[in-house]
Formats: C-alpha cells, structure tokens, sequence
C-alpha cells in the first residue's frame, strides 16, 4: 500500500475516508494536527484562492426523502449541469474553490450527502437514498434546465454514491468522473480488517461516549485531520476546509457554548450497504453513462485499486492521475484537478 512519505509503515491508515481512531503520537505532527501550529489563525493564502472564495454561491436546502439537503450553486440558468459530491464526514464547502473555475461554462451544484454539512442526519443511510437526493438537487438547483442530461463528480465516499447512480439510474446523468474513489477495505476476518473495525468503534461516539465538543474554534481546528491520514498539501486549504466543518454545540459541563464537528459519527453505523453490495455481488455493475477515474498519484485508494484486490470498477475506464497527490487531490493539487476538469470536460464526453 503507498503512504505519505510522512507516515510510517505500521501506522494507522484506513483505505477509504472512513473515521478511524489514532492515538496522540502515533502520526507525525504534520498529519496528525496540521492546523494546530497557527493557534487559530488563517494560513496565507493565495490570490487565485481568495478570489475563489469570494465567488459566494446560492445557498439554499432540498427536502429529498424528508431530510433537508444543503445545496450551494454557482453559475446561471439555462448552462448544462454539474453536480458535484463530497467525500465521508465532508461538506459541499470542499468543492467551493473548485466550482468558480468550472461555473463559466455550467451551472454547478454542490451538496452535502444527509448525515454531513448542514444537511439533516437519519434513522439510517443508503445508497439508494444518496442517489435519490442527489436528483432531488439536481434537479432544484436547475442542472437540468440547459436540455441536457448534467454530469456527476464525486470524490472518495462520493464518487462511490455516483458510481452507484450510474449504474442504478444512467438515465439520470450525461457522464460521470469519479475523483480517487476505492470502495470497501481489508476483508474482516483479516488482521487488517480487525485492527480497523477496532479503530473504527474507538472513534464513534455511543450513548455513554458523547461527540466532543472543544470549548474553542482553535481547540477544534488542533483536532482537523484528514482521513485516510495525509499531511495537507495546502494548509490555507485545510483550514478553509476545517472551519466549515464545524458548529456550535453546547459544552458538557453546561456553561456555554462550544464547537463540533458537523458530521453524523454515527454514519457508518447507520448505512445500509445491501442494495450496493447486491449491485456488485456477481462482479463489477455494468455501466452505461461514460465513466472517468481521476485519481492521486501516490493514492492509499489507488494503490489498493492497482493491487487487484475487489473493486466494482471497470478494468478498461478511462483513467487520468494527477502528479505529486494523496487521496485528496482538491487539497494536494487543487489547480491540476482543475484543469483536468476543464480540460476532460471540453472534449468529453462528446
């Protein structure tokens, strides 16, 4: 398996972007807290970044299954569509100063999967649901307002949900890119596969081990790490990320107020993976919609992927690798994963 040149072997690395427990030491400083030596303080950062942010989008929720689902949109009416999703534990805010750069020529939606951002939390989750909202969105925010079909991205845990409604619902979607997406990991009767599943149930909140709540915005920006663990190749980035994920929660001892994070801990608890895993039990779904897989170059989920071990696939996908990147190439590399957007997107899918 590839890692950070920062991590060493024998650390704690999941193989997606689920939650995984690691113990204060055990990752080197620069991933394990990248933004706790700024004390609360923004990163430089630079102008094409700035300007980027500064494009606010529409802002606005769609009720889709009963669950309100936060939406932000940028570009007009009437252009072809984008919808773009986020990865596990993410928010629509990690595609911000990605969808100016891709507005001039679509109308582009980002939103947060229910569970993350500040899209409700359910009973449970499903693919199925997240396809579902997905066109609710899409469809709200006006992606299918230019005549054409509008075209899908998702990144990690979010590329699986567009791969899962393309293969369920091709007639929803012109096109779909997947942005460094793995499903799955070890098998679970594995030693690697026990060690995670263990991890996994140390960092899950229960009844009687509540979310944690840090009594300060630094405090809870000390905390930010990427999963799987990477150290950020852009901290103005990890920061920007970082602050959008949390809220105001009260503090357990009851005197004020404090920060959380935004996301569901429960969720991989709660998600229902039989229709995905029927979807995918006899070998990889037949896809119809072009399909492209945009990955990191020195990727954990591409390297399990290249190891021939399961994934629902297809062996002859177009694929395209972004230099110098871990899994989150809007971190590591965010201009390359532009261009190759643009780029992709100005000849294909034709």
């Amino acid at each position: 398996m590839a890692l950070d040149p920062a991590i060493k072997e024998g650390a704690p690395v999941g193989y997606d972007d689920r939650p995984i427990h690691s113990e204060p030491g055990s990752l080197p400083p620069q991933v394990q807290a990248p933004l706790a030596p700024f004390r609360g303080r923004h990163p430089d950062a630079p102008e094409w970044f700035l300007d980027a942010i500064a494009q606010e989008p529409e802002r606005s929720f769609v009720t889709s299954l009963g669950t309100k689902i936060e939406a932000l949109t940028w570009g007009e009416l009437g252009k072809p569509g984008l919808l773009l999703v986020h990865g596990n534990s993410a928010h629509a805010d990690w595609w911000s100063f990605i969808a100016p750069f891709l507005a001039q020529d679509y109308r582009v939606t980002s939103m947060s999967l229910a569970g993350m951002g500040a899209s409700d939390w359910r009973d449970t989750y499903a693919f199925q649901d997240f396809a579902e909202d997905a066109e609710a969105v899409a469809r709200a925010t006006g992606l299918y307002d230019g005549g054409a079909l509008p075209i899908y991205i998702g990144h990690s845990f979010g590329g699986s949900q567009v791969f899962f409604a393309a293969a369920a619902h091709p007639e929803r979607m012109r096109a779909a890119i997947l942005v460094d997406t793995g499903f799955g990991g070890p098998p679970p009767d594995s030693p690697e596969g026990k060690r995670m599943m263990e991890q996994q149930v140390r960092n899950i909140p229960t009844a009687d081990r509540a979310a944690r709540v840090y009594p300060t915005e630094e405090a809870a920006l000390a905390r930010f790490r990427f999963m799987p663990p990477q150290v950020a190749g852009n901290l103005f980035i990890a920061d920007f990320i970082a602050r959008r994920s949390l809220k105001r929660a009260p503090l357990a001892d009851g005197s004020g107020e404090g920060w959380t994070w935004r996301f569901d801990p429960a969720m991989w608890n709660k998600l229902d993976r039989t229709v995905m895993m029927g979807m995918t039990a006899d070998g990889p779904p037949k896809v119809t919609v072009p399909l492209v897989h945009i990955y990191g170059d020195r990727s954990v989920v591409k390297s399990r992927i290249s190891d021939d071990r399961p994934s629902p696939l297809p062996k002859d996908m177009l694929e395209i690798a972004i230099p110098d990147s871990a899994h989150h190439i809007m971190v590591d590399q965010p201009l390359a994963l532009i261009a190759a957007l643009r780029g992709l997107l100005a000849a294909w899918p034709g």
